[in-house]
């Protein structure tokens, strides 16, 4: 009798034990499964996340010396801020058909140089016409006290100080929501920048962590409109002038002739 209580108390001990172990086995393998579910989409999104303007201290750098050689201030806080308003050495961005800002956007930071208002103008025309859908802004002008309470819990911001501090500290730079977009509208926007950046007259950058287009738009922007409008005009005139007649012409008297 003692025997066969034994054997059982054994069986028992080894059924538990081998219980047991297929409970862990069970334990360890969706473990495993999901680690390497979660290292494949870390592999997948590398691959997919192949900018054109890949961000770089040295495009920082290239924004801050645009910067330096406008003789721009880096905005301290909201009453340099609101004196440059005033003076309208930033204007106002307005939203429209063609363009909106994410509400989260402080009304008092909706502003930029005028240049940089007149790139987004261009931008956003050209995207509406190319999807008839709106550019959103996230983000324009930054006062130093803004960009230090960013950095606090944004470990990606840029520094508020320095030789790759914000751009968005001088009002040149907007940050233009990217996530939302097709592949095709994200290409129509690089394609759009691609040959403004070789003319050094934008700074873009594409941040992974904030999915927007970073620009930095330089003040020659504004030369490059103007000579735009001009032709335009002058093209315009060639078109409405009476049959027969030629274009008037402006010459400047030269004094030295």
């Amino acid at each position: 009798m003692k025997d066969k209580t034994g054997r059982v108390i054994v069986l028992a001990f080894l059924a538990a034990a081998v219980s047991g172990q297929a409970f862990g086995l069970h334990q360890v393998v969706p473990n495993q499964r999901v680690h390497h579910a979660t290292k494949h989409r870390s592999h997948l999104r590398r691959i997919l996340w192949n900018p054109v303007f890949r961000p770089s201290r040295d495009s920082l750098l290239r924004q801050n010396e645009e910067i330096d050689r406008l003789e721009l201030p880096r905005i301290q806080n909201q009453a340099e801020l609101e004196q440059l308003i005033a003076s309208q050495d930033l204007v106002p961005i307005v939203a429209g058909q063609t363009l909106r800002f994410d509400p989260r956007l402080d009304p008092d930071r909706r502003f930029c140089r005028p240049w940089t208002r007149d790139f987004l103008d261009d931008l956003s025309a050209a995207y509406y016409k190319q999807f008839h859908d709106q550019i959103q802004v996230n983000s324009a002008v930054r006062t130093v006290q803004v960009q230090k309470k960013l950095r606090r819990h944004n470990r990606n911001a840029a520094p508020e100080k320095g030789e790759t501090a914000s751009s968005h500290l001088a009002g040149i730079t907007v940050d233009i929501q990217r996530r939302g977009m097709t592949r095709q509208q994200v290409a129509f926007v690089e394609q759009y920048m691609v040959p403004l950046k070789e003319q050094g007259l934008v700074e873009p950058e594409e941040e992974r962590h904030q999915w927007v287009f970073h620009v930095a738009v330089s003040g020659r922007y504004a030369d490059l409109r103007e000579s735009k409008m001009l032709a335009g005009e002058q093209q315009d005139e060639a078109q409405n002038a009476p049959l027969g007649e030629p274009p008037s012409i402006s010459v400047e008297s030269n004094p030295q002739q």
